[in-house]
């Protein structure tokens, strides 16, 4: 079994994997769960295990039936901006590893409290990921969203781009990928590995033996991408 095949397995049983993007893009590895399978243990495990934001990856098909804008987009809106100037102050031109953010609301289900305990961002992600199931098709999944969850959120939400790995090749959409991959709702939640000391990106070989020591499949984007192109 390659690499790559252990871990879509993996996925398709609620399991982790680890996934390294490029060297030539942030360098980074990423530890993922399907949002489905987002218990509190997994979100502990990601924020004392990893150390970077916890995030929750979308397809591009979730972000339209959700009608959810990338925050970018907000911040070049010229009647926001106009009412808002900090908007355009703070607008992202200046990536050094891309050219646009992913990005878009942050989110916390409405049976939360402050939603940043491993339970309420637990319940946050799993509900995510049930409404996406329950709405597929429906006129009025904007509403369903706005009746279960609100923002701003302890869970920032980031949206595949249009096109997905022919188009960017972030971790967001390396994460949704391997959710379609394993026959899965692509909604992906993870977090970026860091150093013990938070001042840069783990290297890919701690990566690796971290992930071996576990048990937790480890692929680069590059697998994913020579598996899409076949």
């Amino acid at each position: 079994m390659s690499a790559l095949q252990a871990a879509i397995e993996a996925f398709s049983k609620g399991l982790p994997i680890c996934v390294f993007d490029a060297e030539w893009r942030e360098g980074e590895t990423d530890l993922l769960f399907p949002a489905r399978s987002a218990t509190p243990a997994a979100i502990r495990q990601l924020r004392k295990d990893c150390g970077g934001l916890l995030f929750l990856a979308i397809g591009h098909e979730v972000g339209e039936l959700f009608k959810l804008p990338f925050l970018q987009d907000l911040h070049t809106e010229q009647a926001l901006v106009t009412k808002y100037p900090v908007l355009g102050e703070l607008v992202t031109n200046d990536l050094q590893y891309d050219a646009r953010s992913a990005f878009t609301l942050s989110l916390n289900h409405r049976d939360t409290f402050t939603g940043i305990t491993d339970s309420d961002r637990s319940l946050t992600t799993r509900k995510f990921a049930e409404l996406y199931d329950q709405c597929r098709g429906n006129e009025d999944a904007v509403q369903r969203l706005g009746n279960e969850f609100r923002t701003p959120g302890h869970i920032p939400v980031c949206r595949e781009t249009e096109g997905g790995l022919k188009v960017r090749q972030g971790h967001t959409e390396l994460a949704v990928t391997m959710a379609r991959l394993a026959a899965l709702e692509p909604v992906v939640i993870g977090a970026e590995m860091l150093q013990p000391d938070g001042d840069g990106a783990l290297s890919v070989e701690a990566a690796q033996e971290w992930a071996e020591l576990r048990g937790i499949p480890f692929i680069s984007g590059s697998d994913i991408l020579s598996e899409v192109k076949q």
